[in-house]
């Protein structure tokens, strides 16, 4: 394979080694869920200032459960008076783990991602001891996927179902709702209604994080409203900005998550790490693929191209169109050759997509 393919197959798929983060936040089954909160928040001495989105809990250096910002929040919800209670007892148990020797592409953990539900991935040793973590923050810490998310839009990948919650809804009910729709944020919004039509103008958003800052400060969550603890103001994102764009803005603003808004406001959607790594999903590849050569076919037959949904616009003839096609095509194959355990087969496979790639571009000279 030459050294261009190479380059291309590199910057398409994130190494997995890289993703895996060394630091992580430990505690033991017999510490007391304030501590574990003050450390997860990054306020007491022992984190180092350090945030954390989980805390795995050991015992002889092995995992035995973890304890995550969606327990804080389900446990904030209920009012139950945690302080003093040792996190062993409200822990996930066991944790999902997989071994070092196992892991052997970023496919292994995202298909492990969306089966188990989960966002933490504790990589462990032969002897089940602790080597690090995965999570989708620490996989966008070394996504290069400048052809996939330079090509795909917001629009993709985001999530239409958005929980939103006026500015004077009570912190303690926006927790009841993040745990009752297993959601990781709200949006605050001011929302009028005019003949019949609604507008919701996002003004701000309360994360889960944000539940975890205020538990962590001790703070009577009580009389505290929305507009009290959102973060605000917001960069909203247009369904047409590609993620390349989002993904930047992520990393600008160490934000986990970004709004989407447009119709004047008719319109509400949410990206997030997650939302970005559909990307590298093979299954989606795989559809992607399947209707790019259904589009080239008709292209070849002389039928009328379909104008792509949630995608680039068409632009007044099938030339440009096919030319964008064609470069996700590109992208995709060299991404799913990656998938393949032969280096023989991955050859094989770029090979016989760069020269597919080839006939059609010379077809589109003539």
């Amino acid at each position: 394979m030459d050294s261009m393919n190479v380059e291309a197959l590199q910057s398409v798929t994130p190494s997995i080694a890289d993703a895996i983060d060394p630091n992580i936040l430990t505690v033991a089954p017999e510490t007391p869920i304030a501590e574990v909160i003050g450390a997860m928040s990054g306020s007491n001495h022992a984190s180092g200032g350090h945030r954390s989105s989980c805390a795995l809990v050991v015992e002889q250096g092995c995992p035995i459960g973890i304890f995550t910002e969606r327990d804080i929040v389900r446990l904030t919800a209920t009012s139950a008076d945690i302080v003093q209670m040792p996190v062993g007892r409200v822990m996930t148990s066991p944790v999902k783990t997989l071994q070092q020797s196992a892991l052997q592409d970023i496919f292994a953990v995202l298909f492990l991602f969306r089966r188990y539900r989960i966002r933490h991935l504790p990589i462990v040793d032969d002897a089940n001891e602790l080597i690090g973590i995965v999570t989708p923050a620490s996989i966008r810490q070394v996504l290069r996927p400048a052809n996939l998310l330079k090509l795909r839009r917001v629009a993709d990948v985001m999530s239409r179902t958005v929980q939103h919650a006026q500015r004077t809804t009570p912190v303690l009910t926006l927790a009841k709702e993040m745990a009752l729709n297993r959601v990781s944020c709200i949006v605050i919004a001011d929302v009028e209604t005019e003949a019949n039509l609604q507008s919701i103008q996002p003004v701000g958003i309360v994360t889960e994080r944000d539940i975890v800052q205020l538990r962590a400060l001790k703070l009577d969550l009580g009389p505290l409203v929305a507009q009290d603890v959102m973060s605000t103001p917001l960069f909203l994102l247009s369904p047409e900005d590609s993620l390349w764009d989002a993904h930047q803005e992520m990393q600008r603003r160490h934000v986990r998550r970004l709004v989407v808004s447009w119709n004047w406001g008719k319109g509400l959607g949410i990206v997030t790490q997650t939302s970005l790594l559909k990307i590298f999903d093979p299954i989606e590849m795989y559809g992607i693929m399947e209707t790019m050569q259904k589009t080239i076919h008709q292209l070849q037959q002389g039928a009328a191209v379909p104008e792509r949904a949630g995608s680039l616009p068409r632009r007044g003839h099938d030339e440009p169109v096919l030319g964008d096609l064609l470069l996700d095509m590109e992208a995709t194959l060299l991404k799913l050759a990656v998938n393949t355990h032969s280096e023989q087969q991955r050859q094989t496979m770029v090979s016989t997509a760069l020269e597919t790639l080839q006939r059609i571009r010379e077809q589109l000279r003539t």
